[in-house]
């Protein structure tokens, strides 16, 4: 089904606008195939200069690419992302957990509870003194309000356990 829809689209010949591709780029990464991977990268190798100035634009296709596992290429759009934000760290998902902590590292974002959901289990993939020190030192700032988040509570706890910190993990729960 959304194939035909990709289909439709090379029939009708209608020029793609920022959100036409942004759409585009989100249901390339859903349908992840062979056949989809081509479209997709196309569309983006076609896609306007003047789009590459649209945020969100860039972290659909910045999301596409991750799915896809072109990591290279996904790196070198993240690059030109003004306005970086937790959306941008699809590394987690494809087990990018050490490059996920270092661009949490290097760029300033608030964060919410998606950003400490995605940061704890970071660390609990990594598992090593990089991640012991970013996952304790974010647990030991995070405020009161997110620690009665079921979601939150236990990604840190799955940190805390994987990082041989059964005590702390106990006081968590």
């Amino acid at each position: 089904m959304a194939e035909k829809v990709f289909d439709l689209l090379n029939e009708m010949k209608i020029e793609p606008n920022q959100f036409t591709f942004t759409v585009l780029f989100n249901a390339c990464a859903a349908f992840n195939n062979d056949r989809i991977m081509k479209i997709g990268k196309k569309l983006l190798a076609e896609m306007p200069e003047n789009y590459l100035n649209n945020n969100i634009t860039l972290t659909s296709a910045f999301n596409m690419l991750m799915k896809f596992g072109d990591v290279e290429s996904a790196e070198r759009i993240f690059g030109s992302i003004k306005a970086k934000d937790i959306i941008t760290y699809g590394y987690v998902g494809n087990g990018m957990s050490e490059k996920t902590l270092t661009l949490f590292e290097q760029i300033d974002i608030e964060l919410d509870d998606v950003t400490y959901i995605i940061v704890f289990n970071a660390c609990a993939q990594l598992c090593n003194n990089q991640a012991m020190k970013i996952g304790t030192k974010l647990l030991a700032k995070m405020p009161e309000n997110y620690r009665n988040d079921n979601i939150i509570s236990t990604s840190a706890i799955d940190m805390l356990m994987k990082f041989g910190d059964v005590k702390r993990a106990e006081q968590s729960f």
